[in-house]
């Protein structure tokens, strides 16, 4: 039964679309990030770059490196949208993406992880069999058709991420409009909305109607009576995001996802007028469907428990930041820190006080003082700096954060050395305190 609903096959527009508009959003994603100076203040101009613990090595290209590694991406960006040596760009933008994503966190997103899953998974999927240069150079590639595995793919990706982050906003800080409304204040200078995006009672509505959209939009596209309203709805929500928020290309992104949920000979008829639209819905099992079934069910297992490790991580997520990432938990919380980094030698008991606009820029001067892992390499970093000195460091750090407005509490033990400190990624790290007010 499982062989012949995931292998029977159906008109392919759908992806065929999907991997024109993914190609060119990925190039704007890219290009992007050069003309509006997002490589210059994130990966150039600093001195170092925070990476994901354990791809420290991965470091950015000296001098102006970035700016050619990020035109590459936009190229490869290009080379999918118009179908040319499909296989090839597709791996080399998800591996160069995946690279510039690790290698740095200071401007973390769930867009970008997102961004990872999604090249990973279109690498295997058949999107170069229509309209595209390989067809063209090869026409034996040609086809107009997809099994049906490749839809529900895509689909149940989405509902994981949509249904996680709907979730998380069920907290108190979130349904009483407090985070909406500290989120809304440094938009007050926007032209014509300014002043309406500090109103509460919009707080409110768009609080709820956040919950509402991220938990019901999936199943409402999914059911044909609502699709339209549903698909309406989303373009209002994303534009909306696209303008208030400026999240780059995942507001278009999640549009383009629509593809999926309407009928083919719908999007057939749209897009690709002179395609002819396949209707035998033949079944053709491969021989590779058990490894196929095996890795998606591993891979979305992953994706089902990966968001919900922070429940067996003792204290508060909110607080901790210990199993955000990762988990689809987008803008949830407003926090703002005060810290400061005393520097011990331990051999003559001198301290310093470390001035952080010596070593970090104002982006990452605000990840220093509130993300417990950022705050651990920055210490580990100091460290390897003035070890080359020959000076044998302790570094303490007092630290104080606010969540959500609340009164600031200390967040970091100020007695723990951070340089001996060790750091666990599945489990709660001593040295972060807890909060009173959790």
């Amino acid at each position: 039964m499982l062989n012949k609903y995931l292998f029977k096959h159906i008109d392919n527009s759908a992806l065929i679309v999907f991997r024109i508009f993914f190609g060119l959003l990925c190039f704007l994603e890219s290009f992007g990030a050069i003309l509006t100076g997002w490589v210059k203040r994130v990966l150039i101009e600093p001195k170092f770059t925070f990476s994901f613990i354990g791809f420290e090595w991965l470091q950015p290209l000296p001098g102006n490196g970035m700016y050619i590694y990020y035109f590459i991406m936009s190229v490869f960006g290009l080379l999918i949208m118009v179908g040319y040596k499909y296989r090839f760009a597709m791996i080399s933008f998800t591996l160069m993406w995946t690279g510039t994503y690790l290698m740095q966190k200071t401007s973390y997103n769930n867009h970008y992880y997102l961004l990872v899953l999604l090249g990973a998974i279109m690498v295997f999927l058949p999107a170069n069999r229509y309209a595209s240069m390989d067809v063209k150079l090869n026409p034996n590639l040609k086809s107009y058709s997809m099994p049906q595995w490749v839809k529900w793919v895509i689909v149940i990706q989405l509902f994981i991420v949509y249904t996680y982050a709907s979730v998380a906003k069920l907290y108190p800080d979130w349904l009483n409009g407090n985070v909406m409304q500290l989120l809304m204040r440094s938009k007050s200078n926007y032209i014509f909305i300014g002043d309406l995006l500090q109103e509460k009672w919009l707080h409110y509505m768009l609080a709820y109607g956040g919950i509402l959209f991220d938990g019901l939009i999936v199943p409402l596209l999914l059911f044909k009576p609502t699709r339209k309203y549903a698909f309406f709805v989303s373009i209002f929500f994303h534009l909306f995001n696209s303008f208030v928020f400026q999240i780059g290309i995942f507001p278009y992104l999640s549009l383009a996802f629509s593809l999926f949920f309407f009928e083919p000979k719908t999007i057939q008829k749209l897009f690709l007028k002179k395609k002819l639209f396949y209707n035998k819905e033949e079944l053709i099992i491969t021989s590779y469907r058990k490894v196929l079934i095996g890795v998606g069910a591993v891979y979305f297992l992953i994706q089902t428990l990966l968001p919900i490790r922070h429940h067996f991580i003792k204290d508060n997520v909110l607080w901790t930041e210990e199993g955000h990432r990762l988990s689809w938990r987008m803008m949830l919380r407003a926090k703002y820190g005060i810290i400061e980094y005393r520097l011990v030698n331990n051999n003559t008991g001198k301290i310093h006080i470390v001035n952080l606009d010596d070593y970090l820029s104002e982006k990452q001067k605000r990840a220093a003082s509130t993300k417990p892992d950022i705050i651990w390499q920055f210490a580990q970093y100091l460290k390897r700096i003035f070890e080359k000195d020959g000076q044998d460091i302790s570094i303490y750090v007092d630290s104080k954060i606010s969540v959500n407005g609340k009164p600031f509490e200390a967040f970091i033990d100020p007695e723990a050395d951070l340089t001996n400190a060790p750091w666990n990624s599945f489990k709660h790290n001593d040295w972060i305190l807890p909060s009173k007010s959790d």
